[in-house]
């Protein structure tokens, strides 16, 4: 019974979420897109030619983003975004997209084809693991998912490159925090405003890769 009413809870705040409707009116696959959207201009990180990559992309809303800031004179992109999922994503034109676990090894090779030497000049990773409500397990599933982001952008960033991750507040937080201070010189914690107050999701922004 419980459980009943708290899904129509849930149901009938997503529907209420300015946040949602705004992401219909403007024809984003999810709210996240608006998470994205502050994070970037707070930090004034993406331009044109800029080569971004989507670490656990789908449903595509972040690389939409990226996408549309790619876009220049006559509506030709101007820039590349590669997107990686595990799960499949409708295509986004523009946007090149590689089915799979990036962390294996066939997966990386695909991408480093694509890079063809190429540096990057943002990685961005909303991934979240399956949280199972047992506080220890969660917290570490998810800093093994903040490491994977960190390891991959630290092999294929430029070095004043940028680093996005989801992460969350709690047991473990302040670990990964630290782990992301090793590698850059600058790492900051974001709560966007398309954030639901109850969830304890923080964005990191890491920016500057240390020598």
């Amino acid at each position: 019974m419980a459980k009943n009413k708290f899904s129509k809870e849930w149901v009938m705040q997503h529907i209420n979420d300015p946040f949602v409707k705004m992401a219909q009116q403007k024809g984003y696959r999810a709210r996240a897109a608006f998470k994205l959207t502050e994070i970037l201009d707070a930090e004034k990180l993406m331009k044109r030619s800029d080569i971004v990559v989507d670490l656990g992309s789908a449903p595509g809303s972040w690389s939409q983003v990226a996408r549309e800031r790619m876009v220049g004179a006559g509506g030709i992109i101007d820039g590349r975004v590669i997107a990686l999922d595990l799960s499949p994503m409708e295509p986004i034109a523009g946007v090149e997209f590689i089915l799979g676990d990036f962390s294996e090894e066939p997966v990386l090779e695909q991408l480093q084809a694509l890079l063809d030497g190429q540096l990057v000049n943002l990685v961005m990773s909303d991934m979240a693991p399956n949280l199972s409500g047992v506080k220890g397990a969660d917290s570490a599933r998810i800093q093994i998912v903040c490491e994977l982001a960190l390891d991959f952008a630290i092999s294929h960033l430029k070095p004043d490159g940028a680093l996005i991750v989801k992460a969350f507040h709690g047991s473990g937080f302040s670990q990964i925090v630290e782990n992301f201070k090793r590698h850059f010189k600058k790492v900051a914690e974001y709560k966007p405003k398309a954030s639901r107050n109850r969830s304890s999701e923080t964005f990191l922004v890491a920016r500057g890769l240390k020598h």
